[in-house]
């Protein structure tokens, strides 16, 4: 489902460049086709490792966190949730609005620049306020970024139609999101129930 072989790490990284310099559908056209769900997959890893190690070392600065808590638990939940967002987008895009992309594009596109913003608001959500408003407009230049990567992968121009994918993608994530830390605290309790502590 690709057009030639898995772009690596260093194309990747310079296709992110590219793509949070120069926004818009036409630039995610340019690479959409330049790797797939392999490649998004690794860099998207890449992102968890590095937040994780990052969220970790720094876990002894907030009481109700712990070092392998922030560790695995971005290590697991990084790489989900990047899966049910990037799949409900694709679902719903061709379910509802006939999208005419594939799961390997909507994948790539979305690991472009997600992976660089991840990154940068984890090192920034370590600064005590400042971190909490720089987040924010991370979180605005996501979605922003996320709207653009829809009508390009999913071939989405109307905007309204690739709003509504976002939203209902989040949902969907959100709803993903749920279960597994309901799954997750479960077996967290049952281990404390089993060992007594």
């Amino acid at each position: 489902m690709t057009s030639g072989p898995e772009s690596n790490v260093q194309d990747m990284f310079a296709q992110s460049v590219a793509v949070l310099s120069r926004p818009g559908p036409a630039t995610f056209e340019r690479f959409e086709r330049r790797g797939g769900l392999t490649g998004a997959l690794i860099y998207v890893m890449i992102a968890a490792v590095v937040s994780g190690v990052i969220a970790a070392l720094f876990s002894f600065l907030h009481s109700d966190v712990t070092f392998f808590g922030q560790l695995f638990g971005r290590l697991i939940t990084i790489p989900l949730g990047f899966l049910a967002f990037t799949g409900g987008v694709y679902l719903i895009g061709r379910t509802l609005f006939r999208g005419t992309g594939n799961y390997p594009e909507v994948a790539y596109s979305f690991a472009l620049f997600y992976v660089p913003l991840s990154i940068v608001s984890t090192l920034i959500g370590i600064i005590p306020i400042l971190g909490w408003l720089a987040m924010f407009v991370i979180g605005l230049a996501m979605i922003y970024f996320g709207f653009l990567a829809v009508q390009s992968s999913m071939n989405l121009r109307d905007q309204t139609q690739a709003i509504v994918t976002l939203v209902l993608a989040w949902i969907a994530q959100m709803v993903v999101a749920g279960v597994i830390g309901t799954v997750i605290a479960g077996i967290f309790l049952a281990g404390r129930a089993v060992t007594g502590n």
